[in-house]
């Protein structure tokens, strides 16, 4: 609290921090994840379709083949909608406090939840447990963006796997976890370097989008190993951990193999592998990750499981936090 003088006048104004409290952290969370659950965003319309249509104008007139320019349209990218949002945050929080709580529901509402992917594995299982593999091929074909009329149903299920793993991790924990360290802010500053990582992050872009892959390879460079040792926690700590260190260095994307080969070894089954895809059979990029059984429909629903106990963990982890602040 503090007190100012206004008009001969003294005034109590409370001091609302812009990062908030575990307590609000907890109950936002909570009430984000249940919103989202009954009621999903319409992530294609509302969200992506404006972000990929001013990434095009940025690319378009900013990538001229140069590295400095790729920066400039990151910042310009990144900032306004960071920028925005803390100015709404400062006011919300100097002229009506009490509205922090749905403020910060909303932008997790736009941030983070389960239902952004989850369709595709929930079908996907649904179709192997069914014994349905083509509908099985066809949806993890749609959900990567990539042919799969030649694979196994054991092929679809370690794919399935390795989706949902690093989804949970890019919708749920990453999100979750700057949320809480930064405030709403924090939560929207990894969406949207996701996003733009995704938009400029291949090779056919060149060096305009070397900023956007490295600012993002940093952002997550934290929660990224939190996710996976949460991994390790609610699953087989010991496989995790092995499987961690010893494998995750040889898969093309070294950062996304600390998530994939913690998950798996926590729920011991075996991804990565050789897959043929298109006629050919990519035995250099897919090593061997996790260890113990194929992957099939009751690993899948393995991988449901560990990414539940790994969000009642973190929520539990917050609550005692809470309590623990309130107490003392």
């Amino acid at each position: 609290m503090r007190a100012v003088v206004s008009w001969g006048t003294v005034r109590i104004i409370p001091i609302i921090p812009i990062i908030p409290f575990a307590g609000m952290s907890l109950f936002s969370i909570v009430i984000a994840l249940i919103l989202e659950q009954v009621r999903p965003l319409a992530q294609q319309r509302f969200v992506r379709a404006p972000l990929t249509r001013y990434a095009q104008f940025l690319e378009t007139y900013c990538n001229d083949g140069r590295r400095i320019h790729g920066t400039i349209a990151w910042l310009a990218a990144m900032l306004p909608p960071l920028l925005l949002l803390l100015l709404l945050q400062f006011a919300i929080a100097r002229w009506q406090p009490l509205l922090l709580l749905p403020f910060n529901v909303a932008v997790l509402y736009v941030t983070m939840g389960f239902r952004q992917f989850s369709h595709y594995f929930t079908d996907t299982h649904l179709a192997l447990r069914m014994g349905e593999l083509e509908r099985a091929r066809a949806l993890i074909g749609e959900w990567r963006g990539r042919s799969a009329e030649r694979l196994s149903s054991r092929e679809v299920a370690r794919l399935a796997i390795e989706e949902a793993l690093l989804a949970s991790h890019q919708h749920v924990f990453a999100p979750l976890f700057y949320f809480v360290a930064l405030g709403p802010a924090g939560a929207m500053l990894y969406r949207l370097a996701l996003f733009f990582r995704g938009q400029w992050g291949g090779s056919e872009v060149g060096v305009f989008g070397e900023t956007a892959r490295k600012a993002f390879h940093y952002i997550d460079w934290l929660p990224l190993r939190c996710t996976a040792a949460v991994f390790a926690m609610v699953g087989n700590f010991e496989d995790a951990v092995y499987c961690w260190r010893t494998q995750a260095a040889n898969w093309p994307d070294p950062a996304s193999g600390i998530l994939l080969a913690s998950g798996a070894g926590a729920i011991g089954v075996r991804l990565g592998q050789p897959l043929q895809e298109a006629g050919e059979v990519a035995f250099s990029e897919r090593p061997e990750l996790g260890s113990g059984e194929e992957a099939d429909a009751d690993s899948m629903q393995s991988a449901i499981g560990l990414v539940w106990r790994s969000l009642v963990l973190c929520v539990l982890l917050l609550a005692l936090f809470w309590v623990a602040s309130w107490m003392g």
